[in-house]
């Protein structure tokens, strides 16, 4: 059920994603086909205006059919030079309105989580956290970078690379992301008289292989705090929504350098499944505790994973929204088309490498789903 509830709220952000599509595409004047909501066999139709209005079977996403899209195939089938297309065809448009269709999508995924990073903001929540004094692990053979340093238990940390600590959480949320990295760690250590020193450390980071977060090796205390994020009017909330969104945002590019530092590839791209229960098991969860913290939980993962959208639908490879926005960019600047023989064969490389990283997502999730039903029954 938690898998089934996932796939709808991930449908809701490829539906929101084509919805981006459809809107510039009107405002440039290509016509639009058919717009349906998820994929499949259709079981519902309705022509307004111009267009079909869909609900399919299959509650994946959904699909933005635009004028002129067949019109690629014909023009690579018939050996032409150029696609033809009317002026209210996807490629009888003017180039830099092509690239806006193109970029519409990505943009309503960032739009949503600067939306839902503004609702979220406008609520305020109240949440429970372990405080920023930590303990050292007493083992030596546990691997701790901290001790190495010099980082002792009962230090309480203030800032890493420069941020500020306010508690475990913040000190996780730095850590995460700078696997195999030299960051600087400040610290107030107590002394016998009462007092408090405040003293820097350089810790080289360990990485965790299979899951490719940062380790700094260090473990939470005891000590439980209550942090209250006060609801703010709509102004404020506005401008907490826009600087939440660009901090995921830079956080997701920064956690695309993982992929580079030798980790499990197969954890650290997930495909359908696994963020369909992701999203499910977050979403009960966060219902259970109450009717507020389960939107909360929903729409900060819903905008994580709108940003993550955002930023793989830009990448310039063909059959994504990227490529289509550099050939239509690239026939601006030079005046001519690239050939359809051309862009079909760079398509088929681009193909292969979503395909690759499909194959890699799914085998990844079919690894997590066994080892999880293995723990489920020991």
């Amino acid at each position: 059920m938690t898998i089934v509830l996932g796939l709808l709220i991930l449908s809701f952000l490829i539906f929101f994603h084509e919805l981006g599509h459809f809107v510039a595409a009107r405002l440039c004047g290509v016509k639009v086909e058919a717009f349906s909501i998820f994929m499949g066999p259709v079981l519902l139709h309705k022509k307004i205006g111009e267009t079909d209005l869909r609900l399919s079977l299959l509650p994946i996403g959904g699909y933005c059919q635009m004028k002129g899209e067949k019109d690629f195939t014909s023009a690579v089938e018939d050996g032409l030079a150029y696609v033809p297309g009317e002026k209210d065809s996807l490629f009888g448009t003017h180039p830099l309105k092509r690239a806006l269709i193109g970029f519409a999508g990505p943009f309503f995924n960032l739009f949503f989580a600067f939306a839902a990073c503004t609702v979220i903001a406008m609520l305020g929540y109240t949440y429970y956290t372990r405080s920023a004094t930590i303990l050292i692990p007493e083992e030596k053979a546990i691997e701790s970078p901290a001790r190495e340093a010099g980082i002792k238990s009962g230090d309480t940390i203030t800032k890493i690379a420069g941020k500020n600590i306010s508690d475990f959480s913040d000190i996780y949320e730095q850590v995460a992301l700078r696997g195999n990295e030299d960051i600087e760690v400040e610290v107030l250590r107590p002394l016998e008289n009462g007092g408090q020193e405040r003293l820097t450390f350089t810790v080289h980071t360990l990485i965790n292989k299979k899951e490719g977060n940062g380790i700094l090796g260090v473990m939470a205390s005891s000590d439980t705090i209550e942090k209250k994020i006060e609801p703010l009017s709509f102004f404020p909330a506005l401008k907490k929504g826009f600087f939440e969104t660009g901090k995921l945002l830079g956080q997701t590019l920064k956690s695309l350098k993982i992929l580079f530092k030798g980790v499990d590839i197969t954890n650290a791209v997930s495909g359908p499944a696994r963020i369909s229960s992701m999203l499910g098991e977050s979403a009960k969860e966060g219902f259970s505790a109450g009717m507020k913290i389960g939107w909360i939980v929903v729409l900060q993962f819903m905008s994580l994973i709108s940003i993550s959208l955002f930023i793989m639908n830009l990448l310039p490879i063909p059959v994504l929204d990227g490529g289509l926005i550099l050939f239509a960019l690239i026939q601006a600047v030079t005046k001519k088309q690239i050939p359809p023989r051309i862009q079909y064969k760079i398509q088929i490389v681009g193909f292969a490498i979503i395909m690759a990283l499909f194959i890699i997502g799914v085998g990844g999730d079919i690894k997590y789903f066994i080892n999880k039903a293995s723990g489920a029954k020991q």
